[in-house]
């Protein structure tokens, strides 16, 4: 589907320069002269180059439509990851690096969604926020009453995230997988 250059929102996959690439930002300029166009960062889904372009209202773009499938994470094997279809229960394999650094959000039985391009893989959406246990935090400084103050704490599946000063080892919090930032209290 051909969408023109200013119609390229965050989120997008488009077809350029002979790869898929998704528009992580963009930003509409109009300069005093000459004609507006938009500022676009594009990260290249094949291999995570970033690349910032400019786009004219009259150019055209091929927007790419991608295949999103259910699918439920089993386990790590080496360095790929299986998921299984939750329709037709196939099971596919992934490599860690299409995943990066949120691949310590993965638990056994969780639901994601697999993004393909003609039948390649290429993404996978984890869910916005999961619940991990803080496993060891430094302890509370008396005193320490800073409108934000945050302390690190490293949570069960290995990562390090900034928590409220009154949070302990063995709670359970909320945390976002996007941000890795710390969200709330687990109920």
């Amino acid at each position: 589907m051909k969408i023109n250059g200013n119609d390229i929102r965050p989120g997008n996959v488009i077809q350029h320069q002979d790869s898929l690439w998704v528009a992580v930002k963009t930003n509409a300029v109009k300069p005093g002269k000459g004609p507006a166009y938009a500022q676009v960062e594009l990260k290249n889904l094949l291999d995570g180059r970033k690349l910032n372009e400019r786009f004219r209202a009259s150019e055209t773009v091929e927007r790419v439509r991608l295949e999103q499938k259910d699918h439920t994470y089993l386990y790590a094997e080496g360095d790929l990851l299986v998921f299984m279809d939750q329709e037709s229960y196939e099971q596919i394999h992934i490599p860690k690096d299409l995943i990066g650094e949120r691949t310590a959000f993965l638990q056994d039985g969780m639901a994601v969604v697999v993004e393909s391009h003609e039948g390649r893989p290429i993404g996978v959406q984890l869910p916005e926020q999961v619940t991990l246990e803080i496993t060891e935090t430094e302890p509370t400084v008396k005193g320490q009453t800073a409108a934000s103050s945050y302390k690190p704490a490293t949570v069960d599946n290995g990562l390090r995230v900034m928590v409220p000063p009154y949070m302990s080892a063995g709670e359970r919090i909320v945390v976002n997988t996007e941000t890795l930032e710390y969200v709330k209290r687990a109920d």
